[in-house]
């Protein structure tokens, strides 16, 4: 059952996908493909999963995958990427706003790439369950912006905390938890005229003993 503001935000990003035929690049999201490459495929939550790249891109190196948005048409692009490819049976493509309600189960790798929103989004909150979703030796991947884009002015609704506010909003059990990574990158992005710019973000990784 979803509340009034879940449907607003559902609509929202719902409206979102909708002013473009594609608004992301296809592409698995590069720190994803670096930290997870070295891993044995077992079960894996997409938190955020957009238009299923990054899905895509794990149920093709073996992976099952679990893959949930807030936007029914994000997810129907999706699940069409994933036929395409030929991995449709590895993939199992769930609605949540993750404020509100959580895929069941327990998993070896849950990712969070980029788990942004303008709002009321409860990320600390959804973050500890992520956490609480990795199994014994699973791994738990979050990406983030480490800071604004030159054209973007208006960020009043949304904090972007470093890895290690991060990790500590996390409230780990101590001696539970191994930090593979806490670092920030750089990589580059088309600012909206084309031109390239470099944006910075964060990754933290963590292991369950």
């Amino acid at each position: 059952m979803t509340t009034d503001s879940t449907a607003s935000d559902a609509e929202l990003w719902d409206e979102r996908y909708r002013e473009s035929h594609r608004i992301w690049s296809g592409n698995p999201n590069t720190m994803l493909v670096r930290e997870v490459e070295g891993l044995v495929p077992g079960r894996a939550l997409d938190l955020g999963c957009g238009e299923g790249a990054d899905a895509v891109w794990l149920a093709r190196r073996g992976w099952q995958v679990t893959a949930t948005d807030i936007s029914r048409v994000a997810l129907g692009r999706a699940a069409e990427h994933a036929a395409d490819a030929g991995v449709a049976d590895r993939i199992d493509w769930q609605f949540h706003d993750l404020g509100v309600s959580f895929p069941e189960g327990e998993y070896d790798l849950v990712s969070a790439q980029f788990l942004h929103s303008m709002g009321d989004l409860p990320r600390e909150r959804i973050l500890r369950r992520a956490a609480a979703a990795v199994g014994p030796g699973g791994v738990l991947l979050i990406v983030g912006h480490a800071g604004f884009p030159a054209w973007e002015h208006d960020h009043a609704d949304m904090e972007l905390p470093t890895t290690d506010a991060v990790l500590a909003s996390l409230q780990l059990p101590e001696g539970e938890w191994e930090v593979l990574l806490s670092a920030e990158h750089e990589r580059i992005q088309n600012d909206p005229d084309g031109n390239p710019t470099t944006r910075t973000d964060n990754a933290l990784k963590v292991r369950r003993r």
